[in-house]
């Protein structure tokens, strides 16, 4: 891969991040966010030419608004580095294909459901539509056969209904149900290493839970609320760019002895 394809994607993923973040700021508030400019989120002042560059922005600036001195959130530069870093990924995997773009459309998108589950503790039912369609054409372009295909959507209805089924258990307790059609879209974009996908989540999950428990104060009974997406997220996604297939992970090492 030259370095110029490879700058290419990283910057088109950061500049697409950036927009991103203004869409899931302003979705469902009345806000557009084709039209108006951003603004400073502690003053509400209009945001300089400067502080809209990706990443950069961030460092020229010191991490500090121009406008009123607050402390800039390291959420911006991070998701556009990251959705850079996922971009080049994809063309590592993929090259140059017919598929290659909706790829890129699903990750972004995922990316708008992630924030916006972060801060709002729920999953737009917009933007997760247009995930599954574009998830659903991914998988299907990217599957060697029909019948592999077929697998996967059938991987990714049990996947998903598991979750629905943990969601109606516990009457919403342990999971929003929205997570359940993220799931499955997630799976049809992963395909064969689904399943691995799914249960990274869960430890990926367990693992923060437990990080989250230790930082506590002590004696503290205080209910944290964590979304769940950004897990699903990291976890398929680490199967997908890994093609780490737990299975056939433990039955290598189980040949091995």
């Amino acid at each position: 891969m030259s370095f110029l394809i490879g700058a290419s994607f990283f910057i088109l993923g950061a500049i697409l991040a950036s927009f991103i973040g203004v869409i899931a700021e302003r979705l469902n508030t009345g806000q557009s966010f084709l039209t108006g400019r951003s603004h400073c989120d502690a003053c509400n002042a209009p945001l300089s030419p400067i502080a809209l560059i990706p990443i950069l922005s961030y460092f020229i600036l010191r991490g500090r608004a121009t406008c009123c001195d607050a402390r800039l959130s390291l959420r911006a530069p991070l998701t556009e580095v990251l959705l850079g870093a996922l971009f080049v990924g994809s063309y590592l995997i993929l090259g140059f294909v017919g598929a290659l773009p909706l790829l890129l459309l699903s990750l972004s998108i995922l990316l708008a459901l992630v924030l916006y589950d972060l801060s709002h503790q729920i999953l737009p039912y917009s933007l997760l539509t247009v995930f599954i369609v574009a998830s659903g054409l991914t998988g299907f372009l990217l599957a060697p056969s029909l019948a592999a295909f077929l697998g996967s959507l059938l991987s990714a209805f049990l996947i998903g209904a598991s979750l629905a089924l943990i969601h109606l258990l516990s009457r919403g307790r342990a999971m929003g149900l929205a997570d359940a059609p993220l799931a499955f879209a997630l799976a049809l974009l992963v395909g064969p290493v689904a399943l691995s996908g799914f249960i990274y989540s869960f430890w990926v999950g367990a693992l923060v839970g437990i990080v989250l428990l230790l930082g506590r104060p002590r004696g503290s009974r205080m209910r944290v609320e964590v979304p769940f997406a950004p897990f699903l997220a990291v976890g398929f996604l680490l199967a997908y760019f890994t093609q780490w297939n737990l299975f056939a992970l433990i039955i290598g090492i189980g040949a091995s002895h």
